[in-house]
C-alpha cells in the first residue's frame, strides 16, 4: 500500500462532499421551484431574440447526452465500479501523491455520486397525476447555441444536464490533459541521478 499525503485526503472529500451536496441540493431546487417534468423558468440568456440558456426539468434515463437510455441500471452498475476503482487508485495505488490526480478524480467522483443518487431512484420523484415513479437522472441545464443567423445549419439544441454532469466533463478533460503528461519511470529517475551526479562531481 503506497502512502499519499494527509492534505490529499482533504482535498478529495471537501470537493466530493462539496460538489455532491451542490448537484442533489440544486436539483432538489430547481425540480420543486419548477416542478417536473417539463417545467421550464424565464430564459436567463437571450440572443437575436432567441433563448440561450434557461432551465428545464427533465428525466433522463440514459447517460450523459441522452445516450444508452433505458440502460439507467447499467449505468448504475458502472458507477458503483467507478467510485471503488477511484478509492482504489488514489488511495491504495498511491495516485493521489499527485495533487491534480486527486482534485481530477473527486470530480469524476462528484459526477458519479450526484447521478448515481438519481439513478437508484433516491429522489423519489413521482408523476403527481398518476403516482407513478419517474425514474431517471434529473436534469435542468438546458442550453441552445443560436447558430441560423451565421451559418446555414439550424440552431444547436446541447443536450438538457445538470452539475453532476459539469463535474463529470471537467474531470474527463484534466484526466486527458493527464495523459499528455508521461510519468517518470524508476530507471528513468536513476539515469538522471546518476548524470546529475557526474556533473556535478
Amino acid at each position: 500500500m503506497n502512502t499519499v499525503p494527509t492534505n490529499r485526503h482533504v482535498w478529495f472529500w471537501l470537493i466530493v462532499v462539496c460538489g455532491t451536496a451542490w448537484d442533489l441540493i440544486s436539483k432538489w431546487w430547481v425540480f420543486r421551484d419548477l416542478g417536473y417534468p417539463n417545467g421550464q423558468s424565464q430564459p436567463w440568456l437571450q440572443y437575436d431574440g432567441k433563448d440561450v440558456f434557461y432551465l428545464h426539468t427533465t428525466f433522463n434515463q440514459g447517460a450523459l447526452w441522452g445516450m444508452g437510455q433505458g440502460l439507467g441500471w447499467l449505468f448504475a452498475i458502472v458507477g458503483l465500479a467507478a467510485i471503488v476503482g477511484i478509492c482504489y487508485w488514489l488511495f491504495v495505488r498511491g495516485a493521489a501523491s499527485s495533487l491534480w490526480l486527486t482534485i481530477t478524480l473527486a470530480f469524476v467522483m462528484v459526477g458519479t455520486l450526484g447521478n448515481l443518487y438519481d439513478r437508484l431512484y433516491l429522489h423519489g420523484c413521482v408523476d403527481r397525476a398518476t403516482g407513478e415513479p419517474l425514474h431517471g437522472v434529473r436534469d435542468f441545464l438546458q442550453m441552445n447555441l443560436p447558430l441560423a443567423s451565421f451559418t446555414p445549419l439550424n440552431d444547436l439544441h446541447w443536450a438538457t444536464y445538470n452539475f453532476a454532469d459539469v463535474f463529470l466533463v471537467a474531470g474527463a478533460i484534466m484526466l486527458f490533459l493527464q495523459s499528455f503528461t508521461a510519468p517518470v519511470t524508476s530507471n528513468e529517475a536513476e539515469k538522471s541521478s546518476s548524470k546529475q551526479t557526474a556533473v556535478t562531481a
